[in-house]
């Protein structure tokens, strides 16, 4: 029998969620070429059925699509589920700092009080729950103090509409300045193997302060999948048609990479993605690991990582065939 999915505490708050989670930007359809919803659900089932309890959403996700199709495969397993969702991205006011448009109008970066308070409530009804596990600032908003950001929250929190609070794509001095104005449980970050900048600069921050880190893009995109070869071509919307991280010389170099592991990845009866995202949650400071999945398949596939034991003999021999194949990758 295989050992059971790996847990840790989110932060302070006492809550405890899978190492995997899933992620559901691409549920949501936007910038990922549209969405099946049918699927969608299927895929959300087959994690919780994995042991999957970590589910993590936005409203800008589809703008609500993304929480709405949550909402549905969650029902009558809410308590199965650590549901976490995001508040800053706003399209009711044009407050705050200008972001990007949709075609339905433009989208602020906003943490007014005023607005998350509208914004939780929002999510509630998406979601078909009456509270939110994590809480998290979805892009930091400059025009708003983090203070009145955090009141707002802590309010959240004593009411019991959400358990703990987090921010993402937030700089270190935006973490201190959530630490210095309550009690902030958890980051939300861009983390691979081929992006590592997080090591020098807001892990040792989030280890020093108790909070855990949820890494998003664990497999780059896909990039770090095992399956996107030299010959895949992207089309539509697809936001990594012209990504430069997606040229032929970066996966030629990943193809390297593929070949190295793959003796640890058959000692192990994995799969290539499975042994990256279990190589990244031993990673100092990483927590969790948020990856996405379209269907109940990828769903399962993810969900078999949080339940690997790679011994240390091979982090090291994955890191060091990280240093050998992915040095000089193009951004």
């Amino acid at each position: 029998m295989s050992p059971e999915m790996l847990t840790r505490p989110i932060g302070k708050s006492g809550i405890e969620a899978s190492v995997v989670g899933l992620g559901t930007w691409a549920i949501g359809g936007w910038m990922w070429g549209g969405t099946d919803e049918s699927d969608s659900i299927d895929a959300i089932r087959a994690s919780i059925d994995e042991g999957v309890s970590l589910i993590d959403t936005a409203p800008a996700y589809g703008q609500g699509l993304s929480e709405e199709i949550v909402g549905k495969a969650i029902k009558g397993r809410r308590d199965a589920v650590v549901l976490a969702t995001k508040c800053g991205l706003v399209w009711h006011v044009q407050k705050g700092n200008h972001f990007f448009d949709y075609d339905s109008g433009p989208v602020h970066r906003y943490l007014g009080r005023e607005s998350i308070v509208h914004e939780v409530e929002q999510s509630l009804k998406r979601l078909g729950t009456d509270y939110i596990d994590l809480y998290i600032t979805h892009w930091q908003d400059p025009t708003t103090p983090i203070d009145e950001t955090m009141a707002a929250l802590e309010r959240l929190k004593q009411d019991g509409k959400i358990r703990a609070i987090g921010a993402s794509n937030a700089s270190p001095e935006d973490v201190a300045a959530y630490l210095a104005a309550g009690q902030l449980d958890a980051v939300q970050e861009e983390y691979s193997m081929v992006k590592r900048d997080l090591e020098t600069t807001l892990l040792p921050l989030c280890i020093e302060n108790g909070v855990s880190t949820l890494s998003y893009s664990s497999l780059a995109l896909g990039l770090l999948s095992g399956k996107i070869g030299p010959d895949r071509v992207f089309t539509g919307d697809d936001l990594r048609k012209d990504n430069p991280r997606f040229s032929l010389a970066n996966r030629q170099k990943v193809a390297g990479l593929m070949r190295a592991i793959t003796p640890i990845v058959e000692a192990h009866g994995a799969t290539h993605a499975q042994v990256i995202i279990a190589w990244t949650l031993q990673q100092p400071g990483i927590t969790f690991s948020l990856c996405g999945a379209r269907n109940a398949d990828q769903a399962r596939e993810n969900a078999k990582a949080g339940r690997l034991r790679l011994t240390q003999t091979d982090i090291n021999a994955i890191s060091e065939a990280a240093g050998t194949h992915l040095t000089d990758l193009d951004a």
